[in-house]
């Protein structure tokens, strides 16, 4: 890691099932600083004007800063990014629960999905293993049901879930995504554009 970056974007592209690791351009790191930032300039780059937020050609992006797993205050809390269902423009949220030192921990300092699966899926990320999992049977859950689900098939208590529940399951346009148990990405409806990946 050099300077609070790990150097990798997590590309996930849920319409062909394909996972990609791409570097982080260094002149981004410094420019674009946090994930506010790079989460910005990579949807200002990718997205095309006129895009449903709620279609297959959003991406949602859940972004670390460099102080992300650190000691520095606050240091766990990462951003998510995308075309809100709200307004139709950038929507940024942010949240407090461990996912961002780990998404940091595990190597990568982007998560970009994109695409739209054709039944429902996790993604499952071990520092180099990254995979796409049937999770049917999470459908229909609350966020705290999926996560005590996920813990038990992974016999892992301290892994670190984001999930969106049953309000964003059906599109509420105001669908939060929750981290771990109740630290919310509670703003521009977030929750909903995951639901329709």
């Amino acid at each position: 890691m050099s300077f609070g970056w790990a150097g990798t974007v997590l590309r996930v592209d849920l319409s062909s099932h394909k996972i990609v690791k791409e570097p982080l351009d260094e002149e981004l790191q410094l420019k674009y600083c946090g994930g506010r930032g790079l989460n910005s300039k990579f949807l200002y780059d990718e997205l095309k004007p006129g895009i449903d937020p709620l279609g297959a050609d959003n991406k949602i992006i859940f972004g670390t800063g460099p102080c992300n797993g650190t000691l520095v205050p606050a240091s766990q809390r990462f951003t998510i990014s995308t075309r809100s269902p709200i307004s139709g423009f950038l929507g940024d949220s942010n949240c407090g629960s461990a996912f961002g030192a780990k998404l940091k921990y595990a190597g990568y300092d982007l998560l970009i999905i994109q695409g739209k699966a054709e039944s429902p899926v996790y993604l499952w990320i071990d520092d180099d293993k990254v995979e796409l999992r049937n999770a049917k049977h999470l459908w229909g859950k609350t966020t705290y049901e999926s996560k005590s689900a996920i813990e038990t098939e992974l016999g892992d208590p301290e892994v670190s879930i984001v999930s969106i529940g049953p309000a964003g399951e059906k599109l509420v346009k105001f669908a939060s995504i929750i981290g771990d148990l109740g630290r919310a990405a509670g703003r521009t409806g977030t929750g909903a554009v995951l639901g329709s990946k």
